[in-house]
């Protein structure tokens, strides 16, 4: 996606898009690409729909509510930046589904430093936290930012003890919505004197579904991740999981194999991760910390209305619950990767399909 500043308009017009039920942020990518704007995509929006197979008018983000949300960021000090502006975290930006839009609040500047996430247990043990805090307090003194979530227990301390070196706090719901409650002062001191960060609008109260795209973003702001102690299946391990996919370190800190809360910390060493005892062990590790990236090339997408009803029958008939690699899909079904892609971009839009930043599609319903 080309690097360039929209109009007022123009950003208004890529939240309303980005709100839309069932455009997540590879689904906006494509669609900006096919169709260049935001506006033109959102006129499409309902016809592409109903191609795909939905039985009843897909709702458009509505124009005042967007506006509202706008006026309420305002209000609040916070402004929005999409992905396509200079501004946007240059990280992020290149992680695997970047959010359209992000709403801040406080130094954006801190995101293009050297930024480590450091994520843990909510029910972090004494010495989880002391080291959280020893290690968040070395690396800001080291002239590192540190990223996380400000949950209770590892988030917590390591938005503390690095709140005066910088500190990003990203958060599930609005950023006006203080969770958990225990944390508000926390969140209002790291408005003031570090960066709040979320891609819902103010307002927003989290839901399940809201944590794992704030673990992404997290890992995506991160040039390395550290967890600090992590139950199996927790969304501290979905964060490192979603750092490795974004081809950023992990680091984790073993743990007694006697506490639950390290097993999960302990299978990311035994499965290759940096194993962590001192803040020095990032610097000493040798990745580069600056980012070197380049633009993978957008698709097409033609505007192609006049796809043969037999391949639309082909696509629908090879999808399945089962995530298979869209090569292979469009291999499978004789279309042009155009063409296959132009279907599969109405059925995500109708909801019957889920296309990962894998590169891989899954049938939903």
């Amino acid at each position: 996606m080309k690097v360039a500043v929209l109009t007022a308009s123009e950003r208004l017009q890529w939240h309303r898009l980005a709100q839309c039920e069932n455009v997540g942020p590879i689904t906006f990518k494509a669609l900006i690409a096919r169709f260049g704007t935001a506006a033109a995509a959102l006129e499409a929006l309902p016809d592409m729909s109903r191609r795909g197979g939905s039985g009843r008018v897909m709702r458009i983000y509505d124009l005042e509510k967007a506006e509202t949300d706008f006026i309420n960021a305002t209000r609040l000090g916070a402004r929005y930046v999409a992905l396509c502006e200079p501004e946007y975290p240059d990280l992020l930006r290149h992680a695997p589904a970047p959010p359209p839009l992000i709403c801040v609040k406080g130094a954006l500047d801190l995101t293009h430093r050297r930024v480590i996430g450091i994520v843990g247990a909510r029910n972090a043990s004494a010495n989880g936290v002391r080291f959280t805090r020893q290690i968040a307090s070395e690396l800001g003194q080291a002239d590192f930012v540190i990223v996380s979530g400000l949950a209770r227990g590892i988030d917590t301390a390591a938005h503390e003890a690095s709140i005066n070196t910088g500190t990003i706090a990203v958060v599930a719901g609005g950023i006006d919505h203080n969770y958990p409650p225990e944390n508000a002062k926390l969140q209002a001191a790291i408005a003031d004197g570090g960066l709040l960060l979320s891609e819902m609008p103010p307002g927003i109260v989290p839901k399940a579904e809201s944590f794992p795209r704030r673990n992404r973003i997290i890992a995506g702001l991160a040039q390395a991740t550290v967890v600090v102690e992590a139950a199996m299946r927790s969304g501290s391990l979905t964060t490192a999981r979603f750092a490795a996919e974004a081809g950023r370190e992990v680091f984790a800190v073993p743990g007694s194999p006697l506490d639950p809360r390290c097993e999960g910390t302990n299978g990311l060493i035994k499965d290759g991760a940096n194993l962590l005892q001192r803040a020095s062990d990032i610097s000493a590790a040798g990745f580069a910390f600056e980012s070197q990236f380049h633009e993978e090339p957008e698709a097409v997408y033609p505007l192609k209305q006049d796809v043969p009803q037999a391949l639309r029958a082909r696509v629908a008939q090879l999808l399945s619950p089962t995530a298979v690699e869209l090569d292979e899909f469009v291999r499978q079904s004789g279309g042009s990767p155009d063409e296959v892609q132009g279907i599969l971009l109405e059925l995500e839009l109708a909801g019957e399909v889920l296309r990962s930043s894998g590169g891989r599609v899954v049938r939903i319903r």
